[in-house]
């Protein structure tokens, strides 16, 4: 049991460091038992800090073999060394250390600092990774020039990589070979990077908007050399992208991606040095899906444009994590929405925030954007640091413009270039170079919750009137029981009976403007009173989703049908079908509890029906339109004493009634919709597949053997991933022998290509048949599964514990014991993905008190485990506060 609870280390006890480093040089001799790592560190005293006191370094996991100040070795006498750190009492003001260390990273299955996996050795040092492989000050605030000489047998590595530019290379007299590496940016150690492996490259250039030669190299496992274009594309794409809309030009002689297939995040920024989970790199339309695509369009992008919004600016503590991630996903938002559909992606990206971040902040492990402590700092790579980030941002876009974010942007590059920056000095720096204050802005950052906000209308025919009352409040989390006001701008439109919109005009305006308007609800309560309104509109709320609240509204579900009928906001008018789709589905819900009569959505179908027919309308917005919401999303809208079985019930059988009432609609859709020609990844076919696959998931659903015929003649004849993964994944949830046929047959095809079989584990883990939990169990026996691969698990455990509502909440408890057994197994492997497979946890006091107490065991049983890492300790014991 454990008896001692870590302290957690604490943004009000921020400290500049006590000394800097401003050179560090490196000599790696790689070895997958014993690599010999030596550093120079040429230190000095911070002027900014204190001027007593002792020299302490972070280090961890490795041998320490000597200590050298200034070219004296020091006895053991004049250091001290512990489990975390290496101590000299006495130094000079200005000095060079150097140690010599020696790891295993053939024996490193946390893959954090250096490890070796499938023959690569590899390094991830994000957030605290370089204390594994020397010591070092391993904080943000304290950034280096580094220079990296890496040895190795050639039979071992043949290519050696570090971030910067490659100054010398050669063969040693023992016939090993060497590489050196110069980095001419100061950068934090968790920036740092090393790759040496057998690795092929594919190559290719940029020619930047100043004229110069950017070499551009991916390298991969040999064989997947033909798997890359795509990811070269994209990063090609997002390079121009930054110059056009950033003004940011890349800044060495060479950039670099690396894929590899263990890896405990999807990608990391290295400077110059990329390294990728290798299911972000890799595409070919036969293994990759649609929606592989587009992922490894936005991750190369994302990582790419850290170079400016994380490297060349980075943050000054762990605490200011957002300002780096939200700040990024922000851009890299932007980037897929002028690479493809705006409206598609502003949808994708507002599910994926109220699938993950909305629980987060209403449950146990709610914080701040920028919070106030923590235990373990991986585990705050979040939800809310990303994508609630990435709002917050966006908040301040909206009410600047393009044109006045680019210029605070502009000023935020040429005030904080080389620094490690803080919140504050990116709000003030926004806020100067677009002439607004956004002080306010910073309450944001340091409050948890999701703001609830409520809109009352009326509409006065005398007056030509029209009046929204709107308030504020946000609901006491951990730690924080009482909440201050936020500004929060809100986007709106008044829609009259034809479905012409209004112009408005607000109090104390002479006339009337544009038809859709900002307001900004920064009190507890604020009314907004828009004259020459004739006719009693339909008010169209919260368009383009500009804050991340929950609205509520006096809307009906006749006013949710006309927007999603007239409605000029495509944000809003998937929100109205989601609203109303919901509203049926979880009266349903209540009514099968009863025994009551089930609703059958037939106004919905009316709808889904005249949007098929709409060819003005891009397919994927279409697709997204007429799926129904999901399991996961019902269970957060009916918020407390979830009923599972209900909710997979009423939603399967409004699919099905939707699906008898409309079949020929969709089967007419289906087959208008092929894609004729050799497949592209290009938006207008991948909105095409989708809509075409989400009207045979209608078809299946029905009655009609047919419907089941055509997912079998489509799995068959497929020249694609997306509509093969489609197809097998109907068919996975089908329980007859078309299933085991279909499994079979993917499997023998695809049973030597890692990334592919990762999608067969998933598609199984995500079946709601009965007998899913125990297959599997079955699956990790499988030859090619390992709990030491994060994909793996992500894959076939992950997928289970957070993507089957049904199965992982069963009834009896099964779900939550395998899943806490696995962390349990897992954090001895790896803390950082065990604590993350805990995370679907997260929500569990908003089922009934039977699931409650089960998971509340399991919860206790974890954190009553002797040795558990503080990753997982921290996870579990704020889910049980």
């Amino acid at each position: 049991m454990k008896t001692e609870e870590p302290r957690p280390v604490l943004l009000s006890e921020y400290r500049p460091p006590a000394f800097l480093v401003d050179k560090i040089s490196l000599e790696v001799s790689l070895d997958p038992d014993k690599t010999e790592v030596r550093s120079f560190l040429h230190m000095r005293r911070n002027p900014d800090a204190p001027r007593e006191g002792p020299l302490v370094l972070d280090g961890e996991h490795f041998e320490l073999k000597e200590v050298r100040l200034d070219d004296e070795r020091l006895g053991e006498n004049r250091y001290q060394v512990d489990d975390t750190s290496l101590t000299i009492a006495t130094v000079p003001d200005e000095f060079v250390l150097s140690t010599l260390t020696t790891c295993a990273p053939a024996a490193n299955t946390a893959l954090t600092g250096l490890y070796q996996s499938n023959g690569i050795f590899c390094t991830q040092c994000e957030a605290e990774g370089f204390r594994r492989i020397t010591y070092y000050l391993d904080r943000p605030d304290v950034m280096a020039e580094f220079r990296t000489r890496i040895v190795a047998d050639k039979s071992l590595a043949s290519v050696l990589l570090s971030n910067g530019n490659c100054v010398a290379e050669g063969t040693l007299e023992d016939g090993r070979h060497f590489a050196e590496w110069h980095d001419p940016f100061k950068k934090p150690a968790y920036l740092f990077a090393l790759v040496a492996g057998d690795l092929a490259v594919v190559e290719d250039s940029f020619h930047t908007m100043s004229g110069r030669d950017i070499a551009l190299r991916i390298f991969v496992e040999p064989g997947n050399e033909d798997r890359c274009a795509y990811a070269m594309d994209a990063l090609k794409r997002s390079m121009k992208w930054d110059e056009e809309v950033f003004g940011r030009e890349y800044d060495l002689d060479i950039f670099m991606i690396v894929a590899v297939s263990a890896f405990n995040m999807g990608a990391m920024e290295n400077k110059g040095l990329n390294v990728f989970n290798d299911k972000y790199v890799l595409a070919r339309p036969d293994t990759a899906t649609d929606a592989d695509y587009a992922a490894i369009e936005s991750i190369v992008a994302h990582e790419y444009f850290h170079n400016w919004t994380g490297n060349r600016i980075t943050c000054r503590d762990w605490f200011q994590l957002c300002l780096k991630e939200g700040l990024t996903v922000f851009r890299d938002q932007e980037f897929t929405s002028d690479q493809r559909s705006r409206a598609v992606k502003r949808i994708a990206d507002v599910r994926l925030l109220r699938t993950h971040q909305f629980p987060e902040d209403g449950g146990p492990l709610s914080h701040p954007v920028r919070p106030n402590a923590y235990i373990e700092i991986n585990n705050f790579y979040t939800a809310t640091v990303y994508e609630k980030g990435a709002e917050l941002v966006r908040m301040i876009h909206t009410l600047l413009g393009a044109e006045r974010f680019r210029k605070g942007m502009d000023l935020y590059f040429e005030r904080h270039d080389g620094e490690a920056a803080t919140v504050e000095d990116f709000l003030s720096a926004i806020g100067d170079g677009g002439d607004e204050d956004l002080s306010g802005f910073k309450n944001w950052y340091s409050q948890a919750g999701t703001p609830e906000v409520l809109v009352t209308t009326q509409w006065d025919q005398a007056s030509a009137t029209y009046t929204a009352k709107m308030s504020q409040i946000c609901p006491p989390t951990p730690g924080q029981p009482n909440k201050t006001t936020l500004p929060i701008p809100i986007e709106l439109g008044l829609l009259c009976a034809d479905g012409t919109e209004i112009p408005l005009q607000l109090d104390g305006e002479d006339s009337p403007g544009a038809t859709s308007r900002i307001v900004m609800l920064d009190q507890r309560e604020q009314v907004f009173r828009f004259h020459n309104v004739t006719q009693k509109p339909v008010p169209s709320l919260l368009r383009g989703f500009t804050a991340p609240v929950k609205l509520s509204a006096n809307q009906s579900e006749r006013d949710w049908t006309f927007l999603m009928a007239h409605d000029s906001d495509p944000f809003n008018r998937w929100e109205a079908g989601q609203k109303y789709a919901s509203t049926i589905l979880i009266s349903n819900a209540e009514a099968l509890q009863k025994g009551g009569k089930a609703r059958q959505g037939n106004v919905f179908s009316d709808i889904i029906e005249k949007l098929l027919a709409d060819e003005n309308l891009e397919p994927e917005f279409v697709a997204q339109m007429i799926t129904l919401p999901a399991e996961q999303t019902l269970a957060q809208t009916v918020g407390s004493n979830v009923d599972v079985e209900a909710i997979h019930a009423v939603r399967n059988d409004l699919r099905s009634a939707i699906a008898e009432r409309l079949w020929e609609t969709f089967r007419a859709a289906y087959d208008r919709l092929l894609v004729p020609g050799p497949y592209s990844p290009d938006a207008e076919s991948a909105g095409r597949r989708t809509l075409r696959n989400t009207c045979l998931s209608y078809l299946v659903a029905s009655s009609r053997p047919e419907g089941l015929r055509l997912a079998v003649e489509q799995f068959q004849a497929a020249d694609n991933m997306t509509d093969e993964i489609a197809a097998l994944a109907l068919l996975a949830d089908h329980d007859g022998p078309e299933r085991e046929t279909a499994l079979e047959a993917f499997h023998e095809r695809w049973k030597t290509d890692n990334i592919v079989i990762d999608k067969w584990f998933a598609i199984q883990a995500v079946s709601t048949l009965p007998g899913t939990l125990e297959n599997v169990k079955r699956l990790t026996e499988h030859p090619v599964f390992s709990l030491s691969n994060p994909n793996k698990v992500r894959a076939l455990i992950g997928s289970f514990a957070n993507a089957n509502q049904l199965r992982f909440h069963a009834a009896d408890g099964s779900g939550y014991s395998y899943i806490g057994d696995n962390v349990l197994e897992l954090d001895r492997l790896n803390p950082q993905v065990a604590a993350r497979l805990l995370g679907a946890f997260k929500s569990w006091r908003q089922f009934d008190s039977a699931r409650q107490d089960q998971m509340k065991a399991v919860l206790e049983k974890i954190v009553n485990a002797p040795g558990i890492s503080q990753d997982v300790y921290e996870i579990a014991s704020k889910s049980l506060s």
